[in-house]
């Protein structure tokens, strides 16, 4: 299991790295890293010194950090060489570290630059240590004997903590104690963290809770928010396999009430190339269902209900992943591509995201179905009748409206 743990500079996320370690976590540090790419001998220091000049260099021959640091943080130019050279070898280096791990570990990468490089989706978690900027101001005067200038423009450099909230899974408030720090910590740990990387061992979906109806989670990191960096994680993992990726279903339409699960969609180009794409997805956090998933189909604009098997994904036929994370409930409908129940998904959403009363009215039937069904399968079995009485009114609005499928990233 893979963890990117980042946060501010002085926010303490070196403090929070090694309360993970002592709970059994392994420890990527990749600032660790960053100064053994670069130590006296390595390719990665000639290449420092041809972009930087000798001057970077103290009296041992390695690096003066500081130094190098008032040329590189007072200029983006010369901070974006820099992490050309050393980005990379850090990578590469992490990678190694994290593949000698034995089954089954909690791999912890601490990355200062995890939201600024756009590293979080290759994590199945990201965990983030935030403290007030005077509490970060203070400690960096204080331990690191920074003056306040020097301090604010390396907080001045890096993304703020409204940018790392949007990525957060997790978020420790490092501002208190040490005390309250670790039962923050201990907290994520037992409840968080250790489940679902049993669950990932396993190849399990996590547990889900009651059938409860809301209109969502909120700020900073409202349904949209958190499906869409969801998403960026199945993209990186399917790569070119993965031709589409939405967000679908109740939660993919503002104000509507739903169930606390995101419904995720991926659009392959048939269901062999899904096939192929399971055992990714599990390792990803995805573990696929057991079992024959479809959709009820609906007729087609010919009165048909698409039942003949030489039309693409006319069957209505899909692959059904649930994540392992028992925080963050996700379900995964792999379709194919232009079918049907791609379609169908899609032009469902966007009408009632258009159509106020066509959304009133299903979150009234949702409503009364919810006081009527204590399990998620009962509900949603009992929600069917209102689709198919509702598909003639959605073909018409998408005739009307000229509507056609989003593009991918929507």
């Amino acid at each position: 299991m893979s963890i990117g743990l980042t946060g501010g500079i002085g926010a303490g996320k070196s403090s929070v790295a090694r309360l993970l370690a002592e709970r059994g976590a392994v420890v990527v540090d990749a600032d660790v890293l960053a100064r053994e790419v670069v130590a006296p001998g390595t390719p990665g220091l000639a290449e420092v010194v041809d972009a930087f000049g000798v001057h970077i260099l103290g009296a041992d021959g390695a690096v003066d950090r500081p130094a190098l640091g008032r040329v590189v943080f007072a200029d983006p130019d010369a901070r974006a060489r820099l992490n050309a050279i050393v980005h990379p070898r850090v990578r590469e280096a992490a990678a190694s570290r994290a593949a000698a791990a034995a089954p089954g570990s909690v791999v912890v990468h601490d990355i200062p630059l995890l939201v600024e490089n756009d590293l979080g989706p290759d994590h199945h978690l990201v965990l983030v240590v935030g403290a007030s900027q005077q509490v970060r101001l203070e400690r960096l005067e204080r331990d690191r004997g920074m003056g306040p200038d020097d301090a604010r423009a390396r907080m001045a450099a890096q993304a703020e903590d409204s940018e790392r909230r949007r990525v957060a899974d997790m978020w420790v408030d490092n501002t208190g104690t040490v005390e309250a720090t670790a039962a923050q910590v201990e907290r994520l740990w037992s409840q968080r963290i250790m489940p679902y990387a049993e669950n990932l061992l396993a190849g399990r979906r996590a547990e889900r809770g009651a059938l409860v109806l809301a209109t969502g989670p909120g700020e900073p990191r409202p349904w949209a928010v958190q499906a869409e960096t969801v998403l960026e994680r199945l993209r990186r993992v399917g790569g070119a396999a993965i031709q589409t990726a939405h967000h679908v279903g109740s939660t993919a339409v503002p104000g509507l009430v739903a169930k606390d699960v995101l419904d995720l969609q991926i659009g392959v180009a048939d269901l062999e190339v899904a096939d192929e794409l399971a055992s990714v997805l599990a390792v990803a956090g995805f573990p696929g269902l057991p079992g024959a998933w479809s959709d009820s189909p609906k007729a087609d604009d010919r009165g048909e209900t698409g039942s003949r098997e030489s039309e693409p994904g006319a069957r209505w036929e899909k692959r059904f992943h649930a994540n392992a994370d028992p925080c963050r409930a996700v379900n995964v409908h792999v379709r194919v591509a232009g079918g049907p129940g791609w379609r169908f998904a899609l032009m469902f959403r966007d009408w009632l995201r258009a159509d106020s009363s066509a959304r009133q009215e299903y979150a009234r039937v949702k409503e009364e179905l919810a006081q009527q069904w204590e399990t998620t399968a009962g509900y949603a079995e009992a929600k069917e009748p209102w689709f198919d009485r509702a598909w003639p009114r959605m073909r018409e609005w998408a005739s009307a409206t000229g509507w056609t499928p989003p593009p991918s990233s929507r």
